[in-house]
C-alpha cells in the first residue's frame, strides 16, 4: 500500500470532518455568534452549495497544474478556510470562511481520486479510490464526535484550529510523499470540456445525484427518526450514528473490491440493495434492534456505491479526468441538497417520519433505472474492462 495513499485519506478525513462537524457545533455557534439555529443551520447549506458551486470552477482553475501541485494548492486553500473559520468574529466572515472551505472540497477529492487511481494497477483502481474515502468515512465516524466533543468542551473555535492543524500535516504529507506523475499529458481546455458532450456522463453524474439523494433523503432525519418513532435516548442517538459510521466504512471499502471486479454489477446491485434496505426500515424503525440492523445494513450499502460512481464517471470522461471526477463531488453535493429537501417535504406534508425510508427507497430506484439505462449504452461491464486496461 503506497503511504501516498494514506496521505490522500488522512486529507479526506480532514476535509470532511470540517463539512460535517458544524452541524454538532450549531448551537454553541449561534449562540456565540447571536443567530437563530435556522441562521446557523445557513452555514451547512452555504458550505454544501459552496462544493457544488466551486467545483467546476475550481478543477478548471487547477487544470494547467501537475496533479500534486494541483491538491497542494487545494489543500493550502483549505488550511486558510478553517484558519478563517478559528479566527472569525461574526457570522458573515465566518460564512465566508466556509464558502471559502467548501472551494477545495469538490476539486480535491475529484483531482486525488484520480491520483489515488494512478498509484494502483488498473484493476485494483476502484479499491485504491475507496481507501481515499476512507478517510471521508472515518470523518463520520470519528472527526465528527471527537470534534463536537471539543468545541463543547473548549470552545468550537477549538475545533477548527484542530482541524487546521490536521490539514497542515497532510499538507506536509502531499507535498513530501506524493509522486510526480511524469506521464501527465498537458491539459487541453478544449478537451475537458468537449468530455462533457456524452450523453453517458450526464447519465453518470444523475446516477451519483440519485444516489446521494436517496441516502441523505434518510440520513437528514435519522436522528428525529430514532428518538420519536424507535424511542432512542439522545445518547443512543449517538452511539447509533457511530454504528452508521462503521457500516459506511464497510460499505466503502466492499465497495471498492467489487467494482473492481464488475462496476456496473456492483452499482445496480447497490442500489436495489438501498431500495429494499430503506424500505425495509419503514417498518423495522419501531423497534430498538431491527432497526439498529437495519441501519446499519443501510449504510454498508449506501457506501458501497461510492468509490464506483467515482470510477464510473472518470470511465466516461477519460479525456478530462480532473474536471469529470470533480463534477461527481459537486454532483453528490448537489443530491444532497436535494435529499435533505424530499426528505423534509415528506415531513412537512403529514406523512409521518416512517415514510422518509420510502422517499429514500423511491430515489434509490430511479438511480437503478439510470444506471440500467446507462450500462446498456455502454455495452455492460466488458466494455469497461477494455476501458480500464
Amino acid at each position: 500500500m503506497p503511504l501516498s495513499l494514506l496521505i490522500l485519506a488522512l486529507s479526506a478525513f480532514a476535509i470532511g470532518t470540517t463539512e460535517f462537524v458544524i452541524m454538532g457545533l450549531l448551537p454553541d455557534v449561534a449562540g456565540d455568534l447571536g443567530v437563530t439555529i435556522p441562521g446557523a443551520g445557513w452555514l451547512v447549506t452555504g458550505y454544501a452549495l459552496g462544493v457544488a458551486i466551486g467545483a467546476p470552477f475550481m478543477a478548471l482553475a487547477t487544470a494547467r497544474l501537475p496533479r500534486k501541485a494541483a491538491l497542494v494548492a487545494l489543500m493550502g486553500v483549505f488550511i486558510v478556510g478553517n484558519l478563517l473559520c478559528a479566527v472569525a468574529a461574526d457570522y458573515n466572515l465566518l460564512m465566508f470562511a466556509r464558502v471559502v472551505t467548501a472551494l477545495c472540497h469538490g476539486a480535491f477529492f475529484g483531482i486525488g481520486s484520480v491520483v489515488a487511481a494512478s498509484l494502483v494497477p488498473a484493476n485494483r483502481r476502484a479499491s485504491a479510490v475507496a481507501l481515499m474515502f476512507t478517510g471521508l468515512t472515518l470523518a463520520n465516524v470519528l472527526g465528527v464526535p471527537l470534534g463536537t466533543a471539543l468545541g463543547q468542551v473548549a470552545g468550537w473555535r477549538s475545533t477548527f484550529w484542530a482541524v487546521t492543524a490536521i490539514g497542515v500535516v497532510a499538507l506536509l504529507g502531499l507535498i513530501r510523499y506524493l509522486p510526480r506523475q511524469r506521464e501527465e499529458q498537458s491539459v487541453d481546455m478544449r478537451a475537458e470540456l468537449a468530455a462533457l458532450k456524452g450523453i453517458g456522463i450526464w447519465l453518470s453524474l444523475s446516477m451519483t445525484v440519485l444516489f446521494a439523494a436517496s441516502m441523505f433523503a434518510l440520513f437528514t432525519y435519522v436522528a428525529p427518526l430514532l428518538g420519536d418513532v424507535t424511542g432512542v435516548s439522545p445518547r443512543g442517538v449517538t452511539w447509533t450514528l457511530l454504528l452508521i459510521g462503521l457500516g459506511l466504512t464497510l460499505g466503502n471499502i466492499l465497495g471498492g473490491k467489487l467494482a473492481d471486479r464488475r462496476l456496473g454489477a456492483t452499482l445496480m446491485g447497490v442500489f436495489a440493495a438501498m431500495a429494499v434496505v430503506s424500505t425495509a426500515l419503514s417498518w423495522t424503525s419501531v423497534a430498538l434492534v431491527p432497526a439498529e440492523i437495519t441501519l446499519f445494513l443501510w449504510a454498508t450499502a449506501a457506501f458501497a456505491a461510492v468509490p464506483a460512481l467515482q470510477v464510473n464517471v472518470v470511465t466516461y470522461g477519460k479525456a478530462a479526468p480532473n474536471l469529470v471526477s470533480t463534477l461527481n463531488i459537486g454532483a453528490f453535493n448537489l443530491g444532497n441538497a436535494l435529499g435533505a429537501w424530499v426528505g423534509g417535504s415528506v415531513i412537512a406534508h403529514g406523512f409521518g417520519l416512517t415514510r422518509v425510508p420510502l422517499a429514500a427507497a423511491a430515489l434509490a430506484v430511479l438511480a437503478l433505472i439510470v444506471t440500467l439505462i446507462t450500462f446498456s449504452q455502454r455495452g455492460g461491464d466488458t466494455e469497461l474492462a477494455t476501458a480500464s486496461h
